[in-house]
């Protein structure tokens, strides 16, 4: 099964309120969550892969 390939506004709209340079700096550093690049060099992040990066980063409350 394919996994839906988000696109990084839709990214910054599930992390609510960091912003587009916050996330390409994250991206530098290595620890935004693995994206695709594509030929035109646009990213996509899937869905999955954002989930699991999400629960990787979770604190315990």
């Amino acid at each position: 099964m394919e996994s839906e390939l988000l696109t990084v506004p839709e990214v910054l709209a599930v992390l609510n309120g960091v912003s587009r340079r916050t996330f390409y700096r994250w991206r530098e550093l290595g620890v935004a969550p693995d994206c695709i690049k594509l030929p035109n060099g646009e990213l996509r992040i899937e869905r999955r892969n954002l989930r699991a990066w999400l629960e990787q980063h979770r604190e315990a409350a």
